[in-house]
């Protein structure tokens, strides 16, 4: 029989042994619970490529990143711009396509050049058009319309820039309201040209102002008004020269960045205008298939160097009345084009045609 000493000396080493290893793991569990966030952070930064090299966008937030590259998108001044912030990092080429982004994309963002045309920027193009971007709805739509020969998306997705408070988008389907593009003469609709142009005109659009200008002083879908087409035709040209300043002093002279809704419209016109120049060499882009029913000869050309528009039928544009060998698409491109160089061409067919009558 042991002694009542030695039955509290057990008692108290069992005590002992069983509050140790309890103590023991609470100690443990505290030691872990305080370094586990650096043990996560070091294995994220081992994952992440080891000896320091993490990737430091996989640490931001979601939003930020897409902020990031909206912004990118909106003051890109080239499509290259996108494409290489799309390739800094695995975050940013994940979120580089997301509508956030592509909705934001800018004039100069879009402007692919027609010797660039591919499979791959016209894909670029419909996704950041179906994400909202209204300068990718008119680009598409104007490449679409007069390039690609495909008339019905390329006038939906004008229309679609248009709702959006588009300018240029408004004053190109004017164009095609007075043309009766796609279509026949039958098609053509002064009175909705017209009311086009107002609504363009009215967002400052200088090429609409122009041609609401000449509808008023020639009474073409409009009450004649001589007067009012004056004042518009000054107004439009000192608008153009104001955007020309403004375009100078912040694109060239500020170290570039400009962007508005002509430059998109210049974009799509030197598009085109590169366009139909590869085609006259043979020299198709890669990627684009003409495929129409109207590869002929005998559609023109606006002879407005810089406009770029094809006729959708033959004898659609108007012709110079006293040469007969020029051919506009409007009244606006045939008033530039009068000032620029077909004065002096005009002059000389009415000097040869003179000479060479009997």
């Amino acid at each position: 029989m042991r002694s009542p000493t030695a039955r509290r000396r057990r008692a108290h080493s069992q005590r002992t042994t069983a509050v140790a290893p309890s103590r023991s793991r609470a100690r443990g569990s505290e030691e872990t619970g305080h370094h586990a966030p650096a043990a996560a952070a070091a294995k994220r930064r081992t994952a992440g490529g080891g000896g320091g090299g993490a990737d430091v966008f996989d640490w931001l937030p979601d939003d930020v990143v897409l902020t990031v590259l909206a912004r990118v998108a909106a003051t890109a001044v080239s499509p290259a711009d996108v494409a290489a912030a799309a390739l800094t990092c695995r975050r940013f080429r994940e979120l580089a396509a997301h509508p956030a982004v592509l909705s934001s994309a800018s004039a100069a963002t879009v402007a692919v050049r027609a010797a660039a045309w591919s499979e791959t920027a016209h894909r670029f193009l419909r996704r950041c058009a179906a994400a909202g971007s209204l300068y990718a709805c008119y680009f598409l739509g104007m490449v679409r319309f007069y390039c690609l020969r495909s008339r019905a998306t390329g006038a939906a997705l004008l229309c679609r820039a248009a709702a959006g408070g588009h300018p240029p988008a408004m004053y190109a389907l004017a164009v095609l309201q007075f043309n009766g593009s796609g279509g026949g003469k039958e098609d053509k609709d002064p009175r909705a040209g017209v009311a086009l142009c107002v609504r363009a005109a009215w967002l400052g659009h200088a090429e609409a102002l122009r041609e609401l200008g000449h509808c008023l002083q020639d009474g073409y879908g409009v009450s004649r008004d001589a007067a009012a087409g004056r004042r518009l035709l000054l107004h439009a040209a000192t608008r153009e020269h104001l955007s020309w300043r403004k375009r100078h002093d912040q694109g060239i002279g500020g170290g570039g960045g400009y962007d508005d809704s002509s430059a998109g419209e210049g974009a799509a016109s030197r598009f085109m205008v590169e366009w139909w120049e590869a085609q006259r060499s043979k020299a198709t882009p890669p990627g684009c298939h003409s495929g129409g029913e109207d590869d002929d000869d005998d559609l023109r050309l606006c002879s407005q160097s810089r406009c770029g528009r094809r006729e959708t039928r033959r004898h659609e544009f108007r012709r110079c009345s006293v040469c007969g060998s020029a051919n506009y698409c409007s009244r606006a491109c045939q008033a530039l084009d009068w000032k620029r160089a077909h004065r002096a061409h005009c002059a000389a067919a009415r000097w040869l045609a003179a000479a060479g009558a009997p």
